[in-house]
């Protein structure tokens, strides 16, 4: 009683039974994952222990748990390796899947693939039944109304080059499916009748493709129909910036009968020359990664989703993160309803096997295991969180040059009032600071309009408009900023506010002080704190620190941390000690010095 204890962690490193290190002698450790915070139970089932003897090692070291009670990383990583095991933060887990969703391919692993096209357009103009035509199947006289009721895709052969087809109920779902991360689409094809031209939707429509900055070729439909006009489609498409081929312009434009089957093997060869173009390829050899186009519940198979690979090779058995939603892929259906054993870039297909019903537009990939899976489902969940777009984020984000456009979108009562706010907009930018225009039209603020904001990173201004409720609720949702205005100058001058972020001021270093390193103290196996002396100047809580170390720079960051002796303290001032603790950098060693600085805006 009267000597004093190691500490819990030594305890629990070395302090096993002898009987425990004979029998562990000569096993290989093995890596799991855990998180900041494990119950015992929990613990114990990711190394396939027994609770009680978990619970008796932390014993051992001094700490009395019970099976239900939770202990931290640090005591839990000091734990597992009486058990064979070595611990790996879960949070590193996570950030190591982020950087692999993010990650450049290696372009001489790229082989080509085949193109993903979206048919967008107004209702009635025909998508479903050209695409009907491209399949030569009979889906638009099975539903409603000849209505596409689901969200599918699909994947046709040309000349032997297969082409996948995504049909969408519109370019609200398109967006929708942006707004989550899906940028899946290479091509869009834009339907337009040819007896009614251009209508509201199919310029909401080329708005959206036009933010999701993918290829259009044009297909005028119903050229059968006794009062078409192609040329009127033409002249209205050179009204909204869309120029075409026989006018000088680079849009492909190829007049169609979708109900008799009129110019769709010119249409099928044009939408390959534009693949052929983008030069579309993947990597087939690594993890799948892709988007999820739709889902559903099956009575008899459970949940079912249809995922389209983007990149990667999809395989039965596969553990796969779709949004925040986990599981195994058990099997997969082609879109012929055939059991196939993979899915290689760009082919649709049928995944049985999760948990629950991911939503459509959320990207899935490929993960090592469940452990893994789970890693990036709260990862996730927690950049969900923290996503909110105002134009006061707008203006920080311009201001750190992170940012160097303005997108809105543009709603008002009128169209006359559409282009004096248009005209008034544009004429704000200069050289150095750009409005960008995504979608500007009359009428109430919809949730198609919501989503477009979502996806393009766009503020909506509204002017002597309204704001629909379902509209309401997706922006809340979704963190989008809109707002209403029944005054033009009072728009105008928050729009100009905001641009003035856009021309990025010129900073200036300066340097408020210097300490050097005298000792180094660890808090913990991941906390370490730099007791220096103030040789000159000042160090304040709010300043970034360099670290210096033979004269070069190792390190440039913000303090987390300043105390004198045990009290927290905002400044210490020349000729006096203090510990420093770094963000982010452990690193730190004695005769390090630091350098105490800030950035000001030169006047």
């Amino acid at each position: 009683m009267a000597r004093e204890p190691s500490s819990p962690t030594t305890q629990m490193r070395s302090g096993r039974e002898p009987g425990e290190t004979r029998q562990r002698a000569g096993v290989s450790s093995k890596e799991v994952r855990l998180p900041q915070v494990v119950s015992v139970a929990h613990l114990a089932e990711l190394i396939r222990a027994n609770p009680i003897d978990i619970m008796k090692q932390l014993m051992r070291a001094g700490i009395m748990a019970n099976i239900n009670q939770a202990i931290d990383y640090d005591t839990a990583a000091a734990v597992v390796p009486a058990f064979g095991f070595h611990a790996v933060p879960e949070q590193q887990i996570a950030k190591g899947l982020r950087a692999q969703e993010q990650e450049q391919e290696d372009p001489l692993l790229l082989l080509p693939r085949p193109p993903i096209v979206t048919i967008l357009g107004h209702v009635d103009h025909g998508k479903t039944t050209l695409l009907d035509a491209i399949r030569n199947t009979r889906v638009a006289a099975k539903e409603a109304g000849g209505i596409t009721q689901h969200i599918g895709a699909y994947q046709v052969k040309y000349r032997d080059h297969p082409i996948t087809f995504l049909d969408t109920p519109g370019h609200e779902a398109f967006t929708a499916m942006r707004a989550r991360g899906a940028d899946i689409t290479d091509i869009a094809v834009l339907v337009v009748a040819a007896d009614d031209g251009i209508m509201p939707q199919t310029l909401e429509a080329i708005s959206h493709a036009k933010a999701a900055g993918v290829p259009i070729v044009v297909a005028i439909n119903k050229i059968d129909m006794p009062n078409a006009d192609p040329e009127r489609v033409k002249r209205q498409l050179a009204e909204n910036n869309l120029l075409v081929e026989e006018w000088g312009g680079e849009v492909v434009a190829v007049p169609v009968s979708a109900k008799v089957g009129t110019g769709i093997e010119d249409l099928l060869e044009n939408i390959l020359v534009v693949a052929e173009v983008a030069e579309l390829k993947a990597n087939p050899d690594r993890p799948a990664r892709g988007v999820v186009v739709e889902a559903r519940l099956d009575k008899s198979r459970g949940s079912v989703a249809t995922l389209l690979v983007k990149s990667g090779t999809l395989k039965a058995g596969d553990y796969i993160v779709a949004g925040n939603i986990r599981g195994k892929v058990k099997a997969l259906v082609n879109d012929a309803g055939q059991r196939i054993k993979r899915a290689t870039p760009s082919m649709p297909t049928e995944v049985l096997g999760l948990s629950q019903l991911p939503q459509a537009g959320d990207t899935f990939m490929v993960v090592a295991s469940e452990q893994e899976g789970r890693a990036l489902v709260e990862e996730r969940e927690r950049q969900k969180a923290g996503r909110h777009i105002s134009l006061e984020e707008m203006f920080s984000r311009i201001r750190a040059g992170e940012s160097e456009e303005l997108n809105l979108i543009i709603k008002a009562d009128l169209q006359g009032s559409v282009e004096a706010l248009r005209d008034s907009l544009n004429k704000l930018s200069t050289d150095k600071a750009q409005v960008r225009i995504i979608h500007a039209a009359s009428g109430s603020i919809t949730e198609a309009d919501v989503f477009l904001g979502v996806a393009s990173q766009a503020i909506i201004l509204g002017f002597n408009t309204t704001l629909e409720a379902g509209a309401r609720h997706v922006a809340d949702a979704e963190g989008v900023e809109i707002r209403l205005y029944n005054v033009i100058y009072t728009l105008l001058e928050d729009v100009t506010s905001t641009l003035e972020g856009l021309i990025k001021p010129v900073l200036r270093d300066v340097v408020e002080g210097h300490a050097t390193v005298r000792a180094v103290f660890a808090l913990s196996s991941r906390i370490t704190v730099a007791g220096a002396f103030v040789t000159d100047g000042r160090v304040q809580r709010s300043a970034w620190a360099r670290v210096l170390r033979g004269g070069q720079v190792i390190h440039d960051g913000t303090i987390s941390s300043l105390k004198r002796f045990k009290d927290d303290v905002r400044e210490v001032a020349v000729g006096l000690e203090c510990g420093i603790g770094l963000t982010a950098f452990n690193d730190i060693q004695e005769g390090d010095v630091i350098e105490l600085h800030r950035q000001e805006r030169e006047s």
